[in-house]
Order: C-alpha cells, then structure tokens, then sequence
C-alpha cells in the first residue's frame, strides 16, 4: 500500500531543474547586461550580505524591491535565523510566460491532489493509496 504524499509526489507536475547558477555565472549575466564591471558586482553582492547580516543583527528585516524581504527570527536554541520573503512582482513576472524549461507530468497540471490519487490507484491496482 502507498501513502497518499508518495502517490501525489510521483504523480504531480515538477520541473526539471538546470544546475544553480553559482555567483559567477550571475555576475557574468549581470555584467553583460550592464556594462558594469565584474570586480564591482562581485563587489556589491558581497556588500548586500554584509548589510543584511548588519542589520538582521539589530533586528530590523531587509526589503530588496523586486526580490524579497528578508527578516531575522530565533531558533528556539537562541541562534539567529533569516526568512525570506519573497516579492509579489517577482512570482508575478515569473509566472507572465510559458515556462521554457522541461515539466515533468506536464499532463498533470490543472489536476487536484484527489485526482491524482485515483489515477495512482488506476494505474497500481496492486499497491493502491491507504487513507
């Protein structure tokens, strides 16, 4: 028998990431659409954490417009954490195309989670999902 999150996560729409683009990559694609020159972006980055960590420290968030806020909160271990929450605008633009990249059960999109488990079921008649 599988779990009703097994079935549903084989099943549900996911994208099939790329390698992350580690800092280098981002500064070359910053650089190329700015002209600016790449010691001053890595330059920059290196500054916004040092700010964020500044004044996460002495309790005040962080807000980057078109990228997020960024608020310091405790562990219950008294150790200092950072949520971020991401800008409405960035989903927003995210989501104005077609997404470029492969999905995986592509055909699954626009489905409920119920759905989904009656096609695992339909599919697996022998290890069906337990409620």
């Amino acid at each position: 028998m599988t779990s009703r999150i097994k079935a549903i996560n084989a099943l549900r729409p996911k994208l099939e990431l790329e390698p992350t683009v580690q800092t280098d990559g981002l500064v070359d694609y910053i650089a190329g659409r700015t002209g600016l020159d790449k010691g001053e972006i890595v330059h920059v980055l290196l500054e916004l954490h040092d700010a964020i960590v500044f004044f996460g420290r002495r309790g005040y968030g962080v807000k980057l417009e078109g990228l997020g806020t960024y608020l310091p909160s405790m562990r219950l271990d008294g150790t200092l954490d950072v949520q971020h929450r991401l800008d409405w605008g960035l989903r927003r633009d995210l989501n104005q195309r077609t997404y470029a990249g492969e999905v995986v059960n592509r055909e699954q999109i626009g489905k409920t989670a119920d759905e989904l488990v009656a096609l695992w079921n339909a599919e697996h008649p022998d290890d069906p999902v337990t409620e």
